[in-house]
């Protein structure tokens, strides 16, 4: 064996592992935090609460979705066969302890930054388990279930700064649960083909997929006029329109691709990732404006 070839072996699992953690939607989740924090706040937290409100999130979140990988393996054979596991770079027990190291990095950090925090965290693992290991394929109690969890977030980010009941959080964390419950539905309507293999109830196998992507989109039309609310009763200033318009242009051009994408899978997909990273750059502009204004 070559010195490349040795090399490559140790490469490879560790391409695997990083694979696994899909880092773009644990990051994604970590900034819903901080921006909770702003919110409740109007201002940035301490340094230690947001890199540990981060953290604790991102970890949380990654472990989730790595167990996400170590319950989908069938699944993924045909919907994604590319992805670490069906395609042999990492096993499914590296992946079950990737998934427990990480749970307890993240457990950890919330209970060095409170008693709620640790049980929010907690929370949202059990959520998560149970939803990879049994409410993947009930459809939309599923959907609701990830949802739910995308929006504590936000709550999460109250907590960790003291502030758990703000009502512009506790918007913001009704916001981001229904972008993600459009995205949910979308993406069931997306993979039809591996979910029939489970013998999934999701939206699109119960009505078709037409109606799941019409459904979709009605979602994300509500969030769009849910976040006009901060500023009609006064809770932003005109300023905030900007990551807001981000936002909204994030959720309305990809909603309306989707729609003519119904035939079209790897487009769909494409388009549903917009929107959760458009979803992020919003929130990324608006950390931006509030640190330019510190």
């Amino acid at each position: 064996m070559s010195y490349k070839q040795h090399l490559s072996k140790p490469m490879n699992k560790i391409k695997g592992l990083t694979g696994l953690l899909r880092s773009e939607l644990p990051f994604c989740a970590g900034v819903c935090v901080v921006t909770g924090q702003i919110l409740a706040l109007g201002r940035f937290a301490s340094f230690y609460e947001t890199v540990f409100g981060f953290l604790s999130v991102f970890f949380i979140s990654a472990s989730i979705l790595v167990l996400n990988d170590y319950f989908d393996v069938e699944t993924d054979k045909l919907n994604a066969p590319h992805r670490p596991i069906p395609s042999n770079m990492v096993t499914p027990l590296e992946a079950l302890l990737l998934s427990m190291a990480l749970m307890v990095f993240g457990i950890t950090l919330s209970y060095l930054i409170s008693i709620i925090a640790l049980l929010i965290s907690i929370i949202l693992f059990i959520i998560g388990f149970l939803y990879n290991r049994n409410y993947k394929k009930s459809g939309l109690p599923g959907n609701l279930m990830v949802s739910f969890s995308v929006g504590m977030t936000f709550i999460y980010g109250g907590v960790s700064v003291g502030s758990p009941l703000n009502n512009i959080v506790w918007l913001f964390g009704a916001i981001a649960a229904l972008i993600d419950l459009g995205e949910e539905i979308a993406a069931d309507a997306m993979d039809m083909q591996g979910d029939l293999l489970i013998n999934s109830r999701s939206l699109a196998i119960k009505y078709g997929k037409k109606v799941a992507l019409r459904i979709s989109s009605y979602i994300f039309i509500f969030v769009i006029l849910l976040t006009s609310v901060p500023f009609i009763v006064g809770w932003l200033p005109a300023i905030y329109l900007i990551p807001i318009a981000i936002m909204d242009l994030a959720i309305a051009y990809p909603s309306l691709r989707l729609l003519g994408s119904v035939d079209d899978v790897n487009a769909g997909r494409k388009y549903i990732r917009w929107i959760y990273l458009g979803a992020t750059l919003g929130l990324l502009v608006f950390i931006l404006i509030r640190l330019l204004e510190a």
